[in-house]
């Protein structure tokens, strides 16, 4: 059997800014292939897992939304069609910029296929990328192997989103990453069902000195710990919570009596499922650090610590926390998720200045209002978060910040694009977040799209952004103005 093997634009890697570079270039006209090295779409949504930062922080501090394109578009689909929670933007958690808009994750991957099939994206699952072809400094292909054995495929663009760069680096371009010894730990993420929230609510209520209020800090916001203490204490429904960590009390006890491991903090995000069934998910129950994503014997000593990790926190929840008595674990993530990795060095490097400051770059082509800085650590605190730590950066006044084009342009090496975790930042303003990688997926597919019809490189883009951010535009992306909505 004839297969293709020449395209317009190839995107490496099915995960989160790979399905939204394969659609968006794809609805430019061009003829588009999503290599993905596992046999399903989804990566940091469902193979690692983290729904409690699915379609988190949409709008910034102060109310406005910050994120659209894909993002909402997928969002809408989903709660049509109940698979979705409806944007939760309570008053305390919206000053902190810090709101859910739930959405379950199986079904997310369901709609990507669809979303494949409706746009013309060819997809090549089960096939990983090892390396790149190139004339020059110009990539003009990819190398796979799967079970057809070793094979070239050439693409006009092509598109790095397995978020660790991997595609990149094959490729030549020059990569920045901090050393094994900084690096922050991955964790592996499980899911859980059978929870009694009634019982689980009480408890809070009665104990809410014992819960995380941090994260529901900034500068800019007027919250105090009094005001989310009075939340915990009168919440009746876990989706107003959206997310518990604490139970200090319960921890410490379990820490005492050999019951609870010391890498990081206790806690756990929710899930929607079907007819309003709430699943507790748990992303930060385990943490392994002095692994690089770009070490196979790192990855995989890391994956086996994680495990062992979440076997302990399962019994200490089983055993100490009212309400998990007879809860059942329904899903083990297939991958690590990986909190750190390589980055490119690009046109333009986003910094945390440029966080600090709600920085607006003329390329833009999108927004963010994550803080920088903001790093996991392995021990029971599981985040730094802390006002006066000199590397975090809050965007000021609550606002939000561009992300510039050239983010996506590795220096060097023409005919490539980067999207998702590994774009050009400095360390601290990492843009891994899943929203952020759909924003910068989206435009990295729209970017190569508009590359092929015009008949020039990623690079000579930058000269003239203009089209480029009228198509994202159209496509209802957030580029210039936040609305108030």
């Amino acid at each position: 059997m004839a297969y293709d093997t020449q395209y317009d634009v190839i995107v490496c890697g099915g995960g989160t800014s790979g399905v939204a570079a394969a659609i968006a270039s794809a609805r430019t006209g061009a003829k588009t292939l999503l290599v993905e090295r596992t046999g399903t779409l989804g990566g940091q949504m469902n193979l690692s897992g983290p729904p409690g930062f699915a379609y988190a922080r949409l709008f910034n501090p102060q109310g406005k939304r910050d994120v659209g394109g894909i993002v909402e578009e997928t969002y809408q689909r989903l709660l049509k069609a109940g698979h979705a929670l409806p944007h939760l933007r309570y008053p305390y958690r919206e000053k902190a910029g810090f709101t859910f808009s739930y959405i379950d994750p199986e079904w997310w991957t369901i709609l990507m296929f669809e979303m494949m099939e409706e746009e013309g994206v060819e997809l090549l699952l089960d096939t990983l990328v090892v390396g790149v072809t190139k004339d020059g400094n110009t990539a003009t292909g990819i190398v796979v192997e799967n079970a057809n054995g070793r094979n070239e495929l050439k693409g006009s663009i092509i598109i790095d989103c397995t978020g660790e760069g991997y595609v990149a680096a094959h490729a030549g371009c020059e990569m920045d990453c901090v050393s094994r010894d900084e690096i922050q730990p991955h964790t592996l993420a499980f899911t859980a069902d059978g929870v009694d929230w009634d019982r689980l609510l009480t408890y809070v209520r009665e104990h809410p000195d014992q819960f995380q209020y941090k994260q529901l800090m900034n500068p800019y916001t007027d919250n105090t710990h009094e005001a989310v203490m009075q939340v915990y204490s009168k919440c009746h429904d876990i989706r107003e919570l959206g997310e518990v960590m604490g139970f200090y009390e319960l921890r410490d006890m379990a820490m005492k009596n050999g019951d609870w491991h010391p890498y990081s903090g206790v806690g756990f995000f929710i899930v929607p499922r079907e007819d309003g069934h709430i699943q507790a998910h748990f992303q930060h129950s385990s943490q392994w650090d002095h692994s690089l994503p770009t070490d196979a014997w790192d990855l995989t000593r890391c994956m086996i610590e994680c495990r062992k990790q979440n076997l302990i926190a399962w019994r200490f929840f089983k055993n100490y926390v009212p309400g998990f008595e007879h809860a059942y674990i329904t899903k083990v993530c297939t991958e690590l998720r990986l909190r750190e990795g390589p980055r490119i060095v690009g046109d333009y490097i986003l910094t945390r200045e440029d966080v600090a400051e709600c920085r607006q770059f003329e390329d833009t082509i999108g927004k963010s209002s994550f803080k920088a800085g903001g790093y996991h650590v392995s021990n029971v605190n599981t985040l730094n978060v802390n006002q006066d730590d000199p590397r975090m950066s809050w965007p000021k006044d609550g606002g939000s910040y561009d992300i510039p084009y050239r983010c996506l342009v590795p220096k060097t090496v023409d005919n490539l694009l980067a999207a998702g975790k590994c774009v050009s930042t400095d360390r601290p303003a990492y843009l891994r977040y899943l929203h952020q990688t759909m924003v910068t997926g989206q435009a990295a597919g729209t970017a190569a799209g508009l590359c092929i019809k015009k008949g020039i490189t990623p690079r000579e883009l930058e000269k003239d952004v203009k089209e480029l951010q009228k198509l994202l535009l159209d496509q209802g992306a957030v580029l210039f103005e936040c609305p108030v909505k």
